[in-house]
């Protein structure tokens, strides 16, 4: 079994977070920020939810997650990675779609993640 949580985009891994590894007490402590800040209200779609369970958490911060992959903002894609692989340790992929309209995300808790194997192709003569 894998203690890895992959985060793919459109099929194509962006990222690896490896659960092994152990998280460092500041990191820790941001978490916990995050929990708190969620725990005043989060808004998922247009909708305000005042108490958000952990499932609205774990889609809130997914969607944030998706956002800071597409515009490219690392220290953001850290710390949403970092609490969805901690605070949802059964979570296996994220899949994020914006292939078409909008953005699709599917939280995978069965399939395993394999990682992807670079094919080198050598040039035709």
């Amino acid at each position: 079994m894998s203690n890895m949580l992959a985060v793919l985009l459109n099929g194509i891994a962006q990222l690896e977070y490896d659960r092994n590894k152990s998280l460092p007490d500041h990191q820790e402590l941001y978490l916990d920020k995050m929990d708190a800040k969620m725990d005043e209200g989060i808004m998922i779609g247009e909708e305000l939810v005042k108490q958000p369970d952990t499932n609205q958490r774990l889609q809130f911060v997914a969607g944030n997650l998706a956002h800071a992959i597409i515009t490219d903002d690392e220290s953001v894609i850290a710390a949403m990675c970092t609490y969805l692989a901690v605070r949802e340790p059964d979570l296996k992929q994220l899949k994020i779609d914006d292939s078409g309209e909008g953005i699709a995300i599917e939280l995978d808790f069965d399939e395993e993640y394999h990682n992807q194997k670079v094919v080198q192709f050598s040039p035709l003569h």
